[in-house]
């Protein structure tokens, strides 16, 4: 069955609203054992259709690599924030999101005027906002945040790869795959782990954005 695009139909009523820069908002990573929790946030070109756009899980890495250079070649702004391990651990993961989605909104020039989030609204957010759930399958502003996103976290855990290869993160990408969890159960955890995610129920731990 064929995968159904995002649209930009939610993105177009809020402009018809008087709204005129209507960014996307997503993260990467929250589940992970390993890494940082990645934000992206874009605001698409309102003339300037790219096709294809859906959420990143659903899409193959090639597929996630060609629209990804379309979107931050293409789009009227962009940006990526990321909140390491350690951040992680001191504050939770979930004020470590919205912390990352926060940098990534904030850091957009010129600002947004709205704010499309998949998931939840963000606290603290001086920006009309609006939360969908399932919103990178919904919007195609979320989508192109949810492929810059993932494009990004994943060529990180590829180049920590590189400097310790011991956990598979070219593969895995942090998340908690059997055999990530025995990598970890036989060298500890590294400096790339998140000390406040412990071992438990590792075999009903989620594998979810592989």
């Amino acid at each position: 069955m064929a995968r159904t695009s995002a649209r930009r139909t939610i993105e177009n009523a809020i402009r018809r609203r008087g709204f005129s820069r209507v960014a996307g908002v997503d993260e990467v990573g929250r589940g992970c054992l390993a890494g940082p929790v990645v934000a992206a946030a874009v605001v698409l070109d309102p003339v300037q259709h790219i096709p294809g756009l859906r959420d990143s899980k659903l899409l193959t890495p090639a597929a996630r690599e060609s629209l990804y250079m379309q979107i931050i070649g293409y789009a009227s702004a962009w940006n990526v924030s990321e909140i390491e391990p350690g951040e992680i651990d001191r504050i939770n993961i979930r004020e470590a999101t919205f912390a990352a989605m926060r940098k990534s909104i904030l850091a957009l020039q010129p600002p947004p005027d709205f704010v499309l989030i998949d998931g939840s609204d963000i606290p603290s957010l001086a920006i009309a906002q609006r939360s969908l759930i399932k919103g990178d399958r919904r919007c195609a502003a979320i989508a192109a945040a949810s492929i810059v996103a993932k494009v990004t976290r994943d060529r990180y855990m590829c180049l920590l790869h590189k400097q310790d290869s011991r956990y598979g993160f070219d593969r895995n990408k942090g998340y908690g795959t059997p055999t990530h969890v025995e990598a970890i159960r036989r060298f500890g955890y590294s400096s790339a782990h998140r000390r406040s995610f412990r071992l438990k129920a590792l075999s009903d731990t989620i594998l979810e954005g592989l």
